[in-house]
């Protein structure tokens, strides 16, 4: 088990743009080389909105990890893997299903939200009402500690922690529960023994929250003790049953400050998007049409670059100078809207080259990827297969 595990889906549902890297996968590539990372393909979760277009999900999945490849996610250091190929996410969610309130799904936020916002498609179906509850499987099952979302998923992951409290409260309680931790905490030396005693007494009894995280650091780092000892002694530490399934913590990642080339939320949809994997001519010319102050109908009228969507480019792509250079000629019209988008159009082409490399010998050799992606699987199967042994043990469905 791993106590620091980072756990992260994406929707296939269309080509990666520079709004999915700065927004999220930027994070990843970060987050690989600081913990042990799970990435995988949301295809269930694709399906609660495009049930009536799979074609659209099997078309992007593999482009997509390719894009996460170009990007510089790294399958050495990260576990890549397709969420239906990994059956158990069913399974679990199947069961966190039975004792999940319906209130707790109907209101979260985004529910009614996203009802709104794509009001052309059918959303009432349990697969749309149920997808928070999908995500939480997809998390619990790997004992995932971190979560990383923006604020806007935020209540996800309150849900998530929710539906484990709830499940631990129901099916962590066994037989002589406080003996078995007892002897487990002996398990540990003498001297672990009684730290961990020290701990817990002084979080259940002083509600020292750092002393609680002591002693979880301590029981995560026990190399000589089972699964199920482990689990004792976690749920002892709160006062409670046998941990199963770990609350996983949200891990807030800054939302991403690039819009599209419109100046709206960058999107396939709405036709405003740069490509992970575009060429530097349609790069060029993408960004040389874009739209600037409106206030700047002749090359001689000043601007405002507040006013202006190639501004937000300047302020994640430029230097202080060029900030400086952009702001003094805007206001002043001593450069034009051309001159002002090229060193944006420079930056974007030299950030993207390099993906557009990586890319082409999977682009050359699908295998390639579909070995990264059979290899992840495996490895995500053999955690969640575990998990759910735990958790159909817990909850008396190992009768057969």
């Amino acid at each position: 088990m791993f106590a620091d595990r980072v756990v992260s889906g994406m929707r296939p549902t269309g080509p990666l743009h520079l709004g999915h890297y700065h927004g999220a996968i930027k994070n990843w590539v970060r987050l690989q080389s600081e913990h042990p990372c799970f990435f995988f393909v949301a295809d269930w979760h694709a399906l609660t909105t495009h049930y009536a277009e799979p074609e659209v999900i099997g078309r992007n999945a593999m482009d997509m990890v390719i894009d996460w490849l170009a990007a510089g996610i790294d399958p050495a250091l990260s576990t890549l893997f397709v969420q239906s190929r990994v059956l158990e996410h069913a399974e679990l969610h199947t069961l966190l299903s039975m004792v999940t309130p319906l209130g707790w799904l109907e209101r979260v936020p985004t529910y009614k939200d996203q009802q709104e916002k794509l009001a052309d498609r059918d959303l009432s179906t349990y697969g749309f009402l149920g997808y928070p509850l999908l995500q939480a499987a997809d998390v619990l099952i790997y004992h995932a500690a971190f979560v990383p979302v923006g604020e806007d998923q935020v209540p996800h992951i309150e849900l998530m922690r929710e539906v484990a409290r709830r499940f631990n409260h129901l099916y962590g309680r066994e037989p002589g529960f406080e003996d078995k931790a007892k002897a487990a905490a002996k398990r540990m030396g003498s001297k672990r023994s009684k730290l961990y005693f020290e701990l817990r007494t002084r979080y259940q009894e002083k509600g020292e929250a750092s002393s609680l995280e002591s002693a979880r650091s301590l029981v995560e780092e026990l190399q000589n003790i089972s699964k199920g000892d482990r689990d004792r002694l976690l749920g002892y530490l709160e006062g409670g049953g046998r941990v199963i399934l770990p609350e996983p913590a949200a891990l807030l990642t800054e939302a991403s400050k690039l819009p599209g080339l419109d100046g709206q939320k960058m999107s396939k949809s709405y036709n405003n998007a740069i490509g992970l994997r575009e060429s530097p001519d349609v790069i060029t010319k993408k960004i040389r049409t874009m739209p600037t102050d409106p206030a700047r109908v002749k090359r001689t009228d000043p601007g405002d670059p507040e006013q202006c969507p190639v501004w937000q480019f300047h302020r994640l792509y430029s230097n202080d100078d060029t900030r400086t250079w952009v702001q003094n000629g805007c206001r002043s019209a001593g450069i034009g809207c051309l001159e002002c988008k090229q060193p944006v159009i420079e930056k974007v082409i030299a950030e993207l080259e390099p993906m557009r490399a990586r890319a082409q010998p999977y682009l050359d050799d699908p295998t390639l990827v579909r070995n990264i992606i059979a290899d992840g699987c495996d490895k995500a199967r053999a955690q969640a297969s575990e998990t759910m042994r735990e958790v159909r043990d817990a909850m008396g469905l190992n009768y057969a």
